[in-house]
C-alpha cells in the first residue's frame, strides 16, 4: 500500500462585501475575501494538500491566478480536479483535516455544513473529513481581522 500525506495553506485578505465563502458555503459576514477566484481558503488549502501529496506543485501551477479563465471561478472546480488527478494516479483520498484560522466569522455553526459540502465534492465519508477553527488570540493579520487563513492535510492511499 502506498500512503502519501500532503499539506496545504492558503490566505486571503478581506475586502468590502457581505459574505465569505468557506468550504463552498456562503457565510454572512461584514466583508468578503479578496481573490482571483472565489477566494475560498478552505477549498484552496485542501486542493493544495492533495497536490502536495501527489508532488504535483500547487494550485497556482494548475490554475494560474493571472489566467482570466479562473476569474471568480468556484473553488469546487479546483478541488474536483485535484481529486480526479489523484484518481488518475491510482490514489484515493483517505482523509482530510482542515483548520480555519480567523477571529470572525465564527465557524462553529457552519462547520457541519462545510463538512457536508466537502463530502459531496470529493465523495468521501463524512467521518473522514475534519473541519475545525481557531483564532490567533488577536495576534497577526487574522487576529486584526484583516483576512482568513486555512491549513489542510490530506492523506492519499492506494486501494
Amino acid at each position: 500500500m502506498d500512503i502519501r500525506i500532503g499539506n496545504g495553506f492558503d490566505v486571503h485578505a478581506f475586502e468590502e462585501g457581505n459574505f465569505v465563502i468557506l468550504g463552498g458555503v456562503k457565510i454572512p459576514h461584514t466583508s468578503k475575501l479578496s481573490g482571483h477566484s472565489d477566494a475560498d481558503v478552505v477549498l484552496h488549502a485542501i486542493t493544495d494538500a492533495i497536490f502536495g501529496a501527489l508532488a504535483q506543485g500547487d494550485i497556482g501551477t494548475h490554475f494560474p491566478p493571472d489566467d482570466k479563465k479562473w476569474k471568480d471561478a468556484p473553488s469546487e472546480i479546483f478541488l474536483k480536479y485535484a481529486v480526479k488527478l489523484a484518481k488518475s494516479k491510482n490514489f484515493e483520498i483517505g482523509n482530510v483535516d482542515c483548520t480555519i484560522i480567523c477571529e470572525k466569522p465564527k465557524i462553529k455553526h457552519h462547520s457541519e455544513l462545510i463538512k457536508i459540502n466537502i463530502q459531496n465534492i470529493i465523495n468521501l465519508k463524512k467521518d473522514r473529513i475534519s473541519v475545525k477553527a481557531t483564532t490567533t488570540e488577536r495576534l497577526g493579520f487574522t487576529g486584526r481581522e484583516e483576512g482568513i487563513a486555512a491549513l489542510a492535510t490530506a492523506t492519499l492511499i492506494t486501494p
